[in-house]
């Protein structure tokens, strides 16, 4: 049968195939992210978690369908390039009657690549560049609500988050919208300072609610004498019910809720570019293919990375040298000057005393790819047969990466085969920072820093190897971690308490004179090797000293183990509103 078909007649039944899966693919995923409301008013939030999990996994499931459907169909033509060239045409065609044209385009480079495993990228048969500049189609819908002033900001308030329709019920409503009004006028009298009338032309809220973990979001922008004002109203559905927690009103922390440390959020996105467009209005730091993996379209989002990485590269005559910061045991880690992000490549052979395996590094990103960042996790996107020019990377970088990670790097004449590298945002080390900050700013972040493995605790994360170069600092002074190759389960470690020596001979012991498993830890132990200044240990002492006794890990595993899903605010809590729930 296959045999009889014409190559126009075979190009055209292959792309309706990849075309048809990819609208599987959106209409699953539309569904499970629908969910998400029910999940929050019902606080489901074991639902809300094994739905964060089934989203993530669909795409590569529907890939796969795809691919076995063209191995059927192609048989021995499956690799034929002028095929495929005829398959992009037709597909690209499909397009124009989409609102989503660009994860359409995504989706079918991640098939090609699938089939054909290329090395760098190939224009013929992918959509290296979109064909669609602006959208193909005009919208049909608007994407957000527009509110004109009412008599009050309370009202006005009031009336946005009346128009959600949450089906269960509001704590205090009124409390909690006087609140947020209060919060808003405020903010705008000092943005603008000076405290008469605050000029407010109308309030733009997205229709869409964000919601990730037990909170959801309400998204949208202040337009005030010309001036747009970001604004998030965060919601927590609590055994009183539904909660105006905060108001969001500054691009940083509206920018903190979309932070590459956090997991995607569940938001219905029929036309993403709009949405994603909307979203860079208020926080325009965020790069669009930062928006996009935040909204879970992470698949995109690369695309969008590696677009912007090849803008930059032929923009620039700087190179890709060696990070700054302490080589790695297990990684080679390179960026470029003016380059927001780096390149991590797993060595062929690790430093000791690392004991791990290639097999397992690949693991860990696994996990942490799968797992709720909650903030402390750095989000890392996998690239493989990256093909980048030689002169592009100096003579010590590539010579370094020739010698550490040969089996992953090599060269070929003007060109730099990568087969497998992270791509993570670039932050600076801790222990480069804490030389660098003031006294204030040093004391903040080992104080965060201790946080950071408290966050990390609570979420079912040990990070292992607890050195403060394992953890960077961010542009918004916040403590993270991305070192992962010693990461496991908090639940997999056997916290134990020093057994004191009973002889003279175990005191004076150099090696341990107990018994130690591989997953025993001892916490009374963390302070003298975590590396921080001798200046700044009473501090860390002060405000985290509870990490240094197992009591802190043992309490934590067990709230853990009896099915509680703790919490952690994305924003600070001076950011919250003070609500009294007895007014």
């Amino acid at each position: 049968m296959v045999q009889m078909l014409s190559d126009s007649r075979r190009a055209n039944l292959a792309a309706t195939i990849i075309f048809e899966s990819f609208g599987a693919y959106r209409s699953r995923f539309e569904s499970i992210s629908q969910r998400a409301k029910l999940r929050f008013e019902h606080q489901d939030w074991l639902g809300m978690r094994e739905d964060a999990a089934e989203r993530l996994a669909l795409r590569r499931q529907m890939v796969d369908i795809a691919v076995a459907q063209l191995r059927s169909l192609l048989a021995e033509r499956l690799h034929d390039k002028f095929v495929w060239v005829s398959m992009k045409a037709v597909y690209s065609g499909f397009l124009a009657d989409l609102d989503d044209w660009e994860l359409a385009e995504t989706f079918f480079n991640s098939v090609t690549r699938r089939i054909f495993s290329t090395v760098g990228v190939d224009a013929q048969i992918e959509f290296v560049h979109t064909d669609f500049a602006m959208p193909p189609r005009a919208a049909t819908f608007s994407i957000y609500r527009s509110y004109d002033p009412a008599p009050t900001l309370t009202a006005l308030v009031a009336a946005i988050v009346a128009d959600y329709g949450f089906k269960s019920g509001f704590a205090n409503i009124k409390r909690d919208t006087r609140l947020a009004a209060t919060e808003i006028e405020t903010h705008i009298k000092i943005e603008s300072g000076h405290s008469g009338p605050i000029g407010l032309e109308r309030i733009e809220m997205l229709k869409s609610v964000f919601y990730r973990g037990k909170a959801a979001y309400l998204l949208g922008r202040i337009i005030s004498n010309t001036r747009v004002i970001p604004l998030a109203l965060a919601l927590l559905n609590t055994p009183q019910g539904i909660v105006i927690d905060a108001a969001l009103l500054k691009e940083d922390d509206v920018s903190i809720l979309f932070s590459f440390t956090y997991s995607y959020f569940h938001v219905l996105a029929k036309r993403p570019y709009d949405l994603v467009q909307f979203l860079h209005s208020i926080i325009p730091r965020k790069r669009l293919g930062e928006l996009y993996i935040a909204v879970g379209f992470h698949k995109h989002g690369k695309t969008e990375l590696y677009r912007y990485l090849l803008q930059r590269l032929a923009e620039t005559e700087a190179c890709l040298d060696v990070a700054p910061g302490k080589r790695g045991m297990v990684m080679a880690v390179f960026t470029m000057p003016g380059l927001d992000f780096v390149f991590k490549i797993i060595k062929d052979r690790f430093d000791p005393p690392k004991n791990t395996s290639r097999e397992a590094i690949l693991a860990k990103y696994r996990l942490v790819f799968k797992h709720d960042r909650v903030g402390r996790l750095i989000d890392a996107q996998t690239f493989e047969h990256l093909k980048l020019q030689r002169r592009h990377f100096s003579a010590e970088l590539l010579e370094d990466l020739q010698r550490t990670a040969a089996k992953t790097v090599r060269v070929e004449g003007d060109d730099v085969i990568i087969e497998h590298a992270y791509i993570e945002r670039r932050v600076i080390p801790l222990d480069i920072y804490l030389r660098q900050a003031s006294e204030e700013q040093a004391k903040a972040a080992v104080i965060d820093y201790g946080q950071a493995i408290k966050d990390l605790a609570v979420s079912n994360i040990f990070p292992g190897d607890l050195l403060v170069k394992n953890f960077g600092v961010t542009r918004h002074d916040r403590v993270v971690f991305y070192d992962y190759d010693e990461l496991s389960l908090l639940t997999d470690c056997n916290f134990r308490k020093l057994p004191q020596p009973q002889t003279h001979e175990q005191e004076m012991a150099a090696e341990p004179w107990y018994y130690v498993a591989e997953a025993d830890v001892f916490p009374e132990e963390f302070l003298p090797f975590l590396g921080i200044p001798k200046a700044l240990k009473s501090v860390f002492v002060a405000k985290q000293g509870d990490l240094l006794s197992p009591d802190f890990w043992q309490q934590t595993q067990a709230r853990i183990m009896a099915g509680e899903i703790i919490s952690i605010l994305p924003y600070d809590r001076s950011r919250q509103l003070q609500l009294d729930l007895s007014s």
